[in-house]
């Protein structure tokens, strides 16, 4: 039954408050009404308002969940972080790629396989052929995955539906995803990421549906909370992506970018021009797209996986971000294709590995960072008044956690204050 108050006792709290990673040993997080009402030592927790009729839970009725409705929870000293925010997903889909992993393993590109008629296209024919049943079922245990891994809130992009049926399809399902599960799902409209077979040729055709007609729809049906395109040499121009920017803005819809993955079209410069959320994938951004999402406050999201499943050579340029202050998210990027990941924990550890990040810069990729990249200010934090989105681990350190190529699951996963994961050991 769902609290509607709770505590979790003698944990070791990361708060990612602050700079650094502080962690606050033999500390108590209270909860109310979906909204973390206190974080300190547990020494200093003393009562949990858990009513608007000022009924209070003191010390000593902190033994279990009972006649005042509270989850009472001892950590036991594991690990109490935020709950992990991945901030790019394509986990909305049909079919399967795996002949794709072998073509590249034969020594294919990702550019050769998607002009030869695989890559996007062929998850778009698989992708319609599915009614809204068929999808959800498909898709529900990608996004199950994810909260096992101790992820609540994802963001699910259409893309591989390139109609307005089926990006609508795709949409509906990922904001169902969201209600089945009681996690956040942020939905984000790609229909720019690849020319669908009836415009073979018709790259600008197509971006006159989008504008006049796809993105337009999708708004009015209240589908959409960001808009996304994939400017590349097999995607879509600077100019054509403009375009796609500039009515999402007159919808009064945020925007993201598939920026500078394999070239740099300046991407980076573009989405930071329109003030967008974030640049996503930035192997090959210039110092000057640094330059404009540095000063546009946008974030880069960096994508292990699909660098790796690409057998990519050229990194993001971190030390350059990291110079110049802007923010870096990391996510999976799960997609059937380039980056069949359905763990964020182990992204975190390809960041580090592959990327250069820290601990600490792994950790707030994951949280802090995913969430301003979603335009979302109230969580990826332990702190009074944020969500009460926590993932407990059966771990001593944020190191640990992230040096872990997947590791043991969470103990719990809690989301708006409901326990919706318990681990085989959990508290």
């Amino acid at each position: 039954m769902a609290s509607a108050a709770g505590v979790i006792r003698n944990a070791r709290v990361c708060t990612l408050v602050g700079a650094g990673i502080q962690v606050i040993n033999d500390a108590t997080v209270a909860w109310r009404n979906g909204l973390i009402d206190f974080v300190g030592a547990d020494a200093d927790f003393h009562a949990l308002p858990v009513a608007d009729d000022d009924a209070e839970v003191a010390d000593s009725d902190v033994t279990g969940a009972g006649a005042t409705d509270v989850e009472v929870i001892n950590a036991n000293g594991a690990l109490l972080t935020p709950g992990l925010i991945d901030c790019h997903t394509h986990l909305v889909y049909g079919g399967q790629r795996s002949n794709e992993f072998e073509a590249r393993l034969a020594g294919a590109s990702y550019a050769e396989i998607a002009r030869s008629g695989g890559g996007i296209k062929a998850t778009v024919r698989a992708t319609r052929g599915l009614d809204d049943q068929q999808l959800l079922a498909q898709s529900l245990p990608r996004a199950r995955a994810l909260l096992a891994d101790g992820v609540t809130t994802i963001e699910i992009k259409s893309g591989y539906g390139l109609d307005l049926e089926s990006e609508s399809r795709m949409l509906r399902t990922a904001r169902q995803i969201g209600e089945t599960l009681g996690i956040s799902v942020r939905t984000t409209a790609l229909c720019a990421h690849a020319v669908p077979e009836e415009y073979a040729g018709n790259a600008d055709g197509y971006v006159d549906l989008v504008c006049a007609h796809m993105l337009p729809a999708l708004a009015e049906m209240g589908l959409v909370d960001a808009v996304d395109a994939f400017c590349e040499g097999i995607g879509f121009t600077p100019a054509q992506t403009r375009r796609v920017f500039e009515t999402a803005k007159a919808l009064g819809l945020p925007v993201k970018l598939h920026a500078d993955q394999l070239s740099d079209l300046g991407g980076a410069q573009l989405v930071a021009e329109f003030a967008g959320l974030s640049a996503d994938h930035v192997e090959y951004t210039s110092s000057a797209g640094i330059h404009a999402l540095a000063q546009s406050g946008g974030v880069a999201v960096l994508l292990p996986g699909a660098f790796y499943s690409l057998r990519e050579t050229r990194p993001p340029p971190v030390a350059q971000f990291r110079s110049a202050g802007v923010p870096m998210a990391v996510a999976t990027d799960l997609n059937p294709g380039t980056s069949p990941l359905a763990s964020l924990r182990v992204a975190m550890n390809m960041a580090c590995v592959l990327f250069g990040l820290t601990v600490d810069e792994a950790l707030r990729g994951a949280t802090i960072n995913a969430a301003k990249a979603l335009g979302l200010m109230d969580r990826g934090q332990i702190r009074v008044g944020a969500v009460a989105d926590l993932a407990l681990w059966p771990v001593a350190s944020p190191a640990e956690l992230v040096n872990w190529i997947g590791g043991p699951p969470p103990l719990r996963v809690i989301a708006g204050g409901i326990t919706l994961f318990r681990g085989p050991a959990s508290a």
